[in-house]
């Protein structure tokens, strides 16, 4: 498989440890019973890791050229019904968030059915993807996509913002449409993005070439944001319509031993959906108040993040060496790592990204601390990307002292009240990179 399709059911992709596929439930949410085979299907025939990608997808890892068919013909079974085509995303908790300005699902069902009916077949490229989001209090607006359709609430009623390529503050405003427009705007920019060719994205479009054909109902709004996302771990409370119990995975990961455990449990303390959630969550509804806090202590027995301020939450971990054929560090050990001698680094002011080579699967997006896996050990880059150059670099053995002194640069440095992002920023990339190679 080439760099920049998805690997799927129908064509997984070749890792180091093994063969990968991504799942997206055709549904909002999975049954107990339904996740349960999941994981009882993975460890079947793969190797019992599953992953919750940063976008809120399933991964099954481990599996082989003859066990994939077997995967396939078990989540069949289950009668677990998988997306294809296109990705169109919605918030997790769509239909269900009582703060959303509207349900988003209908637009998206309603897209999905223009795109099918399109002739000739649309060229796309396999890993566009498009965001119809409602808003709520888990919106998408820090998520990017090639296609935007972000609601918001005017005067004279309800209107579409189609924006294209980028997070609601980076993607570029088209035009602002009554919702019997939304469709037809987005089917036009999608047949341009087609005229393009197959490789084409967002970020290629013109602009104004859309704007011209895409009648639009008002003028662009000023950017206007939410606040942000909650984090997934956590009990929310959501008045009249119920709790949600939000479980992080850590690092992205979960085997299956674990998560069956805790699923079962959860089931027979009430639970009756669980959908997959961005940021490498699960969000567990239909609990009691009492009953969510028992399954968050079940949970969090099970290896699960459980609440907002456990530091691994803020730290961004690709598979690594042994799972990814092109990692040269083992990411999860040395998050492990991160966690016991780094706290002052993880205070949720900033995203630690540990990159098991210079292509930064798990946040294309700079940070303020990005550690990559090398020939020679492993480097630093400050302020950036894993696929930029890097401000320092320590052997492969002196991992632990390097970011020990890390952690001391902050705590030693930081003002009251300050950040460890703050402190940092002011600090500078050359007393970061001398206390890193000094460590």
């Amino acid at each position: 498989m080439r760099r920049g399709a998805c690997p799927s059911l129908a064509r997984p992709m070749q890792t180091g440890d093994g063969l990968l596929v991504r799942l997206r439930p055709a549904a909002d949410g999975l049954t107990p019973a339904e996740l349960k085979a999941l994981a009882g299907a993975a460890v079947a025939h793969g190797s019992g890791i599953l992953e919750i990608t940063a976008r809120g997808n399933l991964q099954i890892r481990g599996l082989t050229a003859s066990s994939v068919p077997k995967l396939a013909a078990a989540i069949g079974e289950a009668g677990i019904a998988i997306a294809e085509g296109l990705a169109i995303e919605t918030p997790p908790l769509a239909g269900f968030d009582p703060n959303e300005i509207l349900d988003p699902r209908p637009l998206a069902r309603a897209l999905r059915s223009a795109i099918s009916r399109e002739r000739p077949a649309l060229t796309l490229a396999p890993k566009l993807s498009i965001i119809v989001d409602g808003g709520g209090r888990l919106h998408l607006q820090d998520v990017a996509a090639d296609l935007r359709l972000d609601a918001v609430n005017r005067e004279d009623g309800l209107c579409w913002l189609l924006s294209i390529g980028g997070t609601a503050r980076s993607a570029r405003p088209v035009a602002l449409l009554k919702p019997e427009r939304v469709v037809p705007a987005a089917m036009t920019t999608l047949v341009e993005l087609s005229t393009l060719g197959a490789a084409a994205r967002g970020r290629d479009l013109n602009v104004g070439r859309i704007r011209a054909r895409c009648p639009f109902d008002g003028t662009l709004p000023a950017i206007a944001h939410g606040a942000s996302p909650l984090p997934p771990a956590g009990i929310h409370d959501f008045g009249h319509s119920g709790l949600v119990l939000g479980l992080g995975l850590a690092f992205a990961q979960t085997d299956a031993a674990n998560l069956t455990a805790f699923v079962q449990r959860a089931e027979e303390l009430g639970a009756t959906e669980i959908r997959l959630a961005p940021r490498h969550g699960l969000l567990v509804m239909g609990f009691s108040s009492e009953a969510a806090v028992v399954a968050q202590s079940v949970a969090h027995s099970h290896g699960f993040l459980v609440s907002c301020d456990d530091p691994r939450n803020h730290i961004a971990t690709c598979a690594g060496k042994g799972a990814c054929a092109s990692a040269l560090m083992d990411t999860k050990a040395a998050a492990r790592l991160l966690v016991e001698v780094g706290p002052a680094l993880l205070d949720g002011s900033l995203v630690v990204h540990l990159s098991g080579c210079g292509k930064g699967c798990a946040k294309p997006t700079a940070s303020p601390l990005t550690l990559v896996g090398a020939p020679s050990g492993h480097a630093l880059v400050v302020n950036g990307t894993a696929s930029v150059a890097p401000s320092a670099y320590r052997g492969e053995n002196e991992i632990r002292s390097a970011l020990a002194r890390l952690n001391a640069l902050v705590q030693e440095n930081k003002d009251a009240g300050e950040s460890a992002r703050s402190c940092l920023t002011r600090l500078g990339t050359a007393r970061i990179a001398a206390a890193f190679e000094q460590g």
